[in-house]
């Protein structure tokens, strides 16, 4: 193949379109699609992706500049990814090399660096002016001429290139001297991609000989040598896991390097430099676990799935089971058999804290087979999991939504748990949700894909019921029973109305201080929600009704009591809590609302000798937190768990009787046509933590809005009933999953600059969709059409210093309302080149804030 069509790392609009490179005749064998390449591109090098490879005449490659260099010997991204991405980039209007780089480990995002070398004239020797002289007898009389110039020259000659970083810094006052140089010709630019990182590299040390002629040589070391014979006496012992890094030999038997050195200088070992990977669980031991018999039920749905795994035929399952009916368990044993075919697996989780726990069943299961990828690993450790995946050393992945992207090369199975969550929609661009993505990567490489949830989406089971999506319909199979055969916690409703009316101000109504007394007597354990952190949601004057507000953004800022101070929880702005009212001066400062701090506090106050453990965002930011506090609870070090939505789903305890939901309507006034039932599914899935084992488990869910059919479908564990009921006002708003929406997001500075633009917005769409005969046929349920909501300010009209618009496109059927949307808002860029103003498009919202 002669011509590469490349994709340029410049994410501009207009660089959004393959450009043509020559594929030098050196690196013909290497260049694949996939491949990632230095390009030059203008008066620079950048990195690029290969998409496609063509063949070309000498006329046609004529003029065309050449790939520089290919950046990795493998591929970090197979044909069938490349593709994707230009799904992706049509699916939700972003550009190719946003969703190109969404594959890859941040360790690969490289930029191009200047390098310096030596070129191919001489250094003359000048002034201090920079005045040639004219022939070398003037170097006694002016013995510092032309030293700084002769130093940089033996400075890159000993290193033989040098990035210009690195020579600035060596000759931090040289700058003229450098620039002179380049000029000349003494020294030469070049440029190239560097990655963010490498591969990491130690120093080990390894025998020279086999063990046997080891110990001969070992016995005839003197004997004043004895710490020499120590070092080569373990190594012997150790010939199995050699080489070996050099810092576990020093620290196992507590000797310098002077003296591993000796044995290198004797010709009995050596040292030298191996690749090491970056292993977030090394040293960590996991229980194996083998295969665990199936029910009846399960039996039945594990073989409907393996079928279309051994067909090797493409197919989508929604996994209904209720909490605690083995869905773990269907999984490990799909995989296995999937691995046993030679094809690999991804498991996708939605909330970091779950990961511990898969991570350890999962280990447990397949041992060093599995890849572990998310957000709380560092850098390295997650371009090393990564590698360990391309290079085929793993067959299993489990991670976040990004996950979904590994480069496995022979993918059989997707599996996505609590297929329902929103954290599976990425919020930043490209703004794609995993579950789409997985369907299509699925598709391309005729995969399997297993949804599986307690509480499924609306969208999801509404496809699976009415098979009314050619794109998406998947098979419902559904797990109705507990694995264990135990009933499902029976859920109590607590109208907090009535305890106030009967005198109790307590954040704890009379039922659940009781319920916790008599766990904590009985050492058992209890799960508490409150979807909210800090201590207080905001602080208010008494006197005058000021209420500390974000500089930033229209939010108020939240107290937090352990560093007391004030936190926007959008944009991070922090200051300490005032004493006394900014406004009036008054010291009738008051917090108001309930976080997970003041729980804590609470707990500890009302429960003396209690041990709590909070997980929050707040208590979780280290890395290993989750891990750490998730392995204290269950090695019973606390009596109580205290969380936001992340102790809700996925965890596991066998003594937690108890759970506990402090307000379970604080998700209900948001305004979002999803509140019902992100708060049906979030009480459902907590509800499921208690009596999971043996002991019988017990809910109790405080409300102020105690007869909302969410609270009264989860309390009754009733999810046909509630996607009935939910389903009758979906459809008569005319929202998902009776049509699909786009939220479009104008921003400015200046609010009436926004404003302006956001009507513009909504005025060209509505003129461009009337011209295609598309508007305003929505309340036509069997035709395809499009409606506007909008423009309206954002429910947060200002984030981050500027002011927000949004504009909401219903639409339905096979009208390409995605194009419509990204072509008026490249016209309406084009129009104003006003760099301030942002326009952001989100296909299948799940946030509207």
């Amino acid at each position: 193949m002669d011509i590469a069509k490349v994709i340029v790392d410049v994410p501009v609009r207009s660089t959004d379109k393959t450009f043509d490179y020559k594929v030098p005749e050196s690196l013909k064998v290497w260049i694949e699609v996939g491949s990632r390449v230095a390009v030059p591109f203008g008066h620079r090098t950048v990195q690029g992706f290969v998409v496609s490879l063509e063949y070309g005449d000498v006329k046609a490659i004529q003029g065309i500049k050449p790939i520089q260099e290919v950046l990795d010997l493998i591929p970090p991204l197979s044909p069938e990814l490349v593709e994707l991405a230009d799904w992706m980039s049509e699916r939700y209007a972003c550009r190719r090399i946003s969703a190109l780089q969404a594959m890859l480990p941040t360790a690969l995002k490289g930029k191009a660096e200047r390098l310096i070398s030596l070129g191919t004239a001489e250094p003359e020797p000048r002034d201090e002016e920079g005045t040639l002289f004219p022939d070398e007898e003037w170097f006694p009389i002016f013995p510092d001429t032309g030293r700084e110039e002769r130093e940089i020259t033996e400075f890159v000659r000993r290193a033989g290139e040098v990035s210009m970083k690195q020579l600035s810094r060596a000759f931090p006052d040289g700058a003229e001297t450098i620039k002179f140089m380049l000029r000349r010709g003494v020294l030469k630019e070049s440029q190239s991609i560097k990655d963010k990182m490498g591969k990491k590299r130690l120093k080990a040390v390894d025998l020279t000989m086999e063990p046997e002629s080891a110990r001969e040589a070992l016995n005839n070391l003197p004997a004043r040598s004895a710490r020499q014979k120590e070092v080569l006496s373990f190594l012997i012992d150790m010939d199995a896991m050699l080489p070996m890094p050099l810092k576990d030999v020093l620290s196992a038997l507590q000797v310098t390097a002077g003296t591993v050195k000796g044995l290198e200088d004797k010709g009995l070992i050596e040292i030298t430099e191996v690749e090491v990977y970056r292993d977030p669980y090394r040293g960590r031991d996991f229980k194996p676990s083998a295969p665990l018999p199936l029910t009846s039920e399960q039996s039945a749905v594990y073989g409907r799935i393996v079928g279309a795994i051994d067909e090797q035929r493409h197919e989508t399952f929604l996994l209904h089971g209720v909490t605690g009916s083995g869905k773990t368990e269907i999984y490990l044993q799909c995989i296995q058999h999937c691995v046993e075919q030679g094809r690999q697996a991804v498991v996708l989780v939605p909330e970091i804290s779950l990961t511990p726990q898969m991570v350890e069943r999962f280990k447990g299961r397949f041992g060093s087979g599995v890849a572990v990828m998310h957000s709380r690993l560092s850098s390295g450790e997650r371009y090393d999991e990564w590698r360990k995946i391309r290079e085929g050393k793993a067959s299993v992945a489990v991670g976040a939504r990004s996950a979904i992207f590994a480069p496995f090369g022979n993918l059989g199975l997707i599996i996505m748990d609590e297929e329902h969550e929103t954290s599976y929609k990425q919020e930043e661009n490209p703004r794609y949700h995993a579950r789409d993505v997985a369907v299509r990567r699925a598709l391309l490489g005729d995969a399997v894909v297993i949804l599986g949830s307690a509480t499924p989406s609306l969208e999801s089971y509404y496809a699976a019921r009415s098979k009314s999506d050619d794109n998406f319909s998947p098979v419902l199979l559904e797990m109705p029973s507990r694995a264990l055969g135990n009933e499902l916690p029976a859920v109590q409703v607590v109208d907090m109305r009535e305890e106030l009316k009967e005198g109790n101000r307590s954040m704890f109504s009379r039922g659940l201080h009781a319920a916790l007394q008599s766990r904590l007597e009985r050492g058992e354990q209890t799960v508490l929600l409150l979807n909210r952190r800090g201590f207080s949601t905001f602080v208010m004057c008494r006197s005058c009704g000021y209420v500390a507000g974000c500089p930033e953004c229209d939010i108020s800022l939240t107290y937090h009591s352990r560093s007391n101070n004030l936190r926007c929880h959008y944009c991070g702005h922090a200051e300490p809590a005032p004493e006394v009212c900014p406004e009036c001066g008054s010291e009738h400062i008051r917090f108001f609302g309930t976080g997970t701090q003041r729980v804590e506090e609470e707990l500890v106050k009302l429960f003396p000798g209690m041990r709590v453990i909070r997980m929050d965002v707040d208590t979780t930011t280290e890395k290993g937190s989750h891990e750490k506090l998730l392995g204290q609870f269950r090695d019973k070090k606390a009596d109580v768990l205290l969380g936001t939505q992340m102790v809700a789903k996925g965890l596991d305890f066998p003594d937690v009787t108890l759970v506990g939901v402090i307000t379970a309507d604080s998700a209900l006034n948001l305004p979002d046509f999803r509140a019902a039932e992100k708060t049906f599914q979030l009480l459902t899935q907590v509800a499921g933590r208690a009596g999971r084992h043996k002991l019988p488990g017990e809910v109790l869910v405080q409300s102020y809005t105690p007869d909302h059919y969410s609270i009264i479908h989860a309390s009754r564990h009733d999810y046909a009933s509630f996607v009935r009921e939910e389903l009758k006002h979906r459809k008569a708003l005319h929202y998902p999953p009776y049509c699909r929406l786009i939220l479009v997001t104008l921003s400015h500075e200046q609010m009436p600059v926004a404003l302006r633009m956001a009507e513009n917005y909504a005025m060209s769409i509505q003129g461009k969709a009337r011209q295609r005969r598309w508007f305003g046929s929505l309340d036509k349920l069997t035709s395809d059409g499009l409606d506007l909501l909008g423009p309206v300010a954002s429910p947060l009209p200002r984030l981050k210093g500027r002011y927000r618009f949004q504009c909401m496109i219903k639409w339905r059927g096979t009208i390409d309302a995605i194009g419509l949307a990204r072509e008026v808002s490249e016209e309406l860029e084009d129009s104003l080149r006003d760099p301030v103003l942002q326009i952001s498009i989100d296909v299948d919202p799940q946030m509207l804030m």
